[in-house]
């Protein structure tokens, strides 16, 4: 079957742009390439539009799948018919295909099941004709060795009874919705947990929750999300509460007919039904699909906060002495020349308990000398506003601008095998604080070295599913990384295995490759490298650059199978392909309608002439120097009123985190951002943004700081 109609009917996207991308897709075509380079095909979808064609694709083939493995048990079981095929073949979701599927399911040993191996299964339906006023003693003809009296035969066949109506699918479903309109998310405190002194201090954090309940359909992703994991460390315990008067009248209405000796057993099967089998079911189910919609939340979050990460503002080659600062084990200071590479490395201890200084001082007077150092950056960590203190007392013979740089993940890179391949001859420390200038020089190319979930930009990232996080991610980066383009000369295995069509396999053949034989020359020599082909060229090439090639074009986002029509465009305006590049006069007046084809319209001939205007433009904004209040240095150091400068360090859907200087970052919630309703914290604020902000209070016992966004 195809997926377009699934997908059409989720995503409301044009059925020909869907068809087109579904087709790319299946051609092993990557989301960057079908977005920069298949404009015609796909009707100019953009990234985001591709990734939910993807999404629904993925989601489709999961749902047939499943359908064939259900076909196929149930016809095991000799129980297929083809009105039963028919009706697995039509399920449109795995919900309503799991109920389907229900009555067919090999459980374990049920007392439905123990009830019809007794024989009571012809009582059961003798029940729910209604028709009998004399249910006693009928009863009565079903007694064996194991059925010793009449209300043993009617509780066997209630159990019966209540298997029929958990099976029925207009019954499971007028539930679902009950449960998802009025469900009520209740908690309570586990008492031993909460008073004992050994966990005390971790309780407080979820103090909120020691007696909560909301609607289940109110409750926002974080506040979900912060309740499951109150559950999961054992503070609370958490329920679904119903009206279940109002439940079970529902479900008397759709099956209670008549009024006769029937009727009081049919009503029992009912309540045994709801409570042993409905109800715990479908509260679980409701439970797991809040679990997957906060996931999707939260998973969303972290997304846009790694983009904006990932994308901060770039230093650009700079020659760059890099800081990671400490107190008794000193600060691991390291020089880098503007190609990021190490060219010195030792340890100063200007702080407590060495106290040195006068000599750190000195040392780092010399080095911004011996190496000419342009910028120096400081991690954000332990020690870290006193080295920079530190650090700008110092009067240079050139004006140095210093960066205080996060250091979220780098002690997972410097312990990594990446690390240990770069820098095998230096410990931990070192490779820790080439990695903080790195970052200042470009976040994108050494953050791309570490796992993202360890960069500190989440919302509740160990609680989600891990699956579903690390692929979002994956995109996030692969997204970034082929929207600003790598150096193949430079880039590293872990940059290239991002790019479109590389991986992880051919990135180190690239690198083996240019390490045996040295800088690439032109994208043709790309083709070179071991297991490479055609396919793999065709979807990376345009987003490896080569600077100061044989080919300008080689250093531009233009697709080398455009190459031909450039030089076309540049030879009808009798000029080299070199004086056609950057020459905005020119480009402006293409008459570009005159070089469509079959494959090539105005979309791609327009991103052609824009990128021909500033080829290779890197889009990320320049990196600014920032600096806190020198008189805050811990939270105590907070009063009421205060405005101070700050910089954005976490966003998520109740508001951001802002880094004021001290340990503890603040936050400014949703309702202190604006005046007026905020949908989106990101319409406000972005990651790594400096900001001015007003402190509203203290909770100095709990750690807590609540800021507001200062209005200019």
């Amino acid at each position: 079957m195809t997926p377009i109609p699934y997908i059409l009917k989720y995503t409301q996207l044009p059925e020909k742009s869907i068809e087109n991308t579904v087709a790319l897709l299946n051609e092993d075509c990557t989301i960057p390439f079908i977005s920069r380079y298949r404009k015609e095909r796909t009707g100019n979808l953009d990234e985001v539009q591709i990734s939910e064609i993807v999404k629904y694709k993925t989601q489709f083939e999961a749902l047939e799948k499943r359908k064939l493995a259900i076909i196929k048990a149930v016809e095991e079981q000799g129980l297929l018919t083809s009105e039963l095929k028919l009706k697995f073949s039509n399920a449109t979701d795995l919900t309503s295909l799991e109920d389907l599927y229900l009555p067919f399911k090999k459980s374990k040993k049920t007392k439905a099941e123990t009830a019809r191996k007794n024989g009571l299964e012809p009582l059961a339906k003798i029940i729910m004709s209604q028709k009998s006023d004399e249910i006693e003693f009928i009863a009565s003809s079903y007694l064996s060795d194991t059925i010793e009296n009449e209300d043993d035969a009617l509780e066997g066949a209630r159990h019966i009874i209540a298997e029929w109506i958990n099976e029925r699918t207009d019954i499971r479903n007028q539930l679902r919705n009950q449960l998802e309109r009025h469900a009520l998310l209740t908690t309570k405190a586990i008492k031993t947990k909460k008073e004992d002194t050994s966990t005390a201090e971790k309780a407080q954090k979820f103090r909120d929750y020691f007696d909560w309940s909301e609607a289940l359909n109110r409750c926002p992703s974080h506040r979900f999300l912060a309740i499951m994991r109150a559950e999961k460390e054992g503070f609370i315990r958490v329920k679904i509460e119903l009206d279940d008067e109002r439940a079970l009248e529902n479900i008397e209405r759709r099956i209670i007919k008549s009024n006769n000796s029937c009727t009081a057993q049919i009503e029992l099967a009912i309540a045994d039904a709801y409570k042993r089998l409905l109800f715990p079911s479908l509260s679980n189910e409701l439970l797991k699909n809040a679990k997957e919609k906060a996931d999707t939340e939260a998973i969303q979050v972290f997304s846009k906060n790694l983009k904006q990460l990932l994308l901060g503002a770039p230093l650009g080659e700079k020659r760059i002495l890099a800081i990671d600062p400490g107190f008794r084990t000193g600060c691991k200071v390291v020089c880098l020349d503007a190609q990021g590479d190490l060219k010195h490395n030792e340890t100063i201890y200007p702080h407590a308990p060495q106290n040195k200084s006068t000599e750190a001082i000195k040392k780092l007077s010399s080095l911004v000398d011996a190496h000419k150092i342009e910028a120096i950056a400081i991690g954000n960590g332990t020690a870290s506003r006193e080295t920079e203190q530190l650090v700008k007392r110092i009067h240079f013979k050139n004006p140095i601008e210093v960066f205080v740089v996060s250091e979220a993940g780098a002690s997972i890179y410097s312990a990594s095998k990446i690390a240990r391949e770069e820098f095998p001859n230096y410990d931990v420390t070192v490779r820790g604080a080439v990695s903080i200038g790195r970052r200042l020089a470009d976040p994108l190319a050494e953050l791309v070295k570490i796992d993202a979930k360890s960069i500190g930009v989440g919302q509740y990232q160990h609680d989600v599913d891990q699956n579903k996080l690390q692929t979002s991610l994956d995109t996030v980066v692969e997204s970034c990384v082929n929207a600003v383009g790598v150096n193949i000369n430079t880039a590293s295995v872990p940059l290239l295995s991002y790019v479109s069509g590389i991986g992880p396999k051919l990135a180190e053949n690239i690198v083996s490759f240019r390490n045996e034989h040295g800088p690439f020359s032109d994208r043709n020599t790309i083709k070179k490298v071991p297991r490479l082909g055609g396919k793999a060229f065709e979807q990376g090439a345009a987003f490896l650059r080569i600077k100061n090639g044989a080919n300008p074009l080689d250093n531009s986002a233009v697709h080398p199978e455009s190459y031909a029509l450039v030089k076309q465009m540049a030879k009808d305006q009798k000029l080299p392909v070199s004086d056609l590049i950057g020459n905005g006069s020119v480009l402006k007046n293409i008459p570009l309608e005159e070089y469509c084809t079959d494959t090539v319209g105005l979309p791609t001939l327009e991103d052609i002439t824009k990128e021909l205007e500033k080829p290779g433009l890197d889009t990320r904004e320049k990196a600014k120097a920032f600096t806190f209040n020198q008189n805050i240095k811990n939270i105590t150091d907070l009063n009421e009123g205060q405005l101070l400068p700050g910089i954005v360090n976490n966003i998520t859907n109740f508001g951001c985190f802002v880094d004021v200087g001290i340990k503890e970052s603040g936050l400014i919630h949703v309702s202190n951002l604006a005046d007026t309703f905020v949908k989106d914290v990101n319409d406000y604020v972005h990651l790594h943004q400096q900001i001015i902000v007003k402190v509203l209070s203290v909770d100095i016992p709990r750690k807590r700081i609540q800021l507001a966004l200062h209005k200019n």
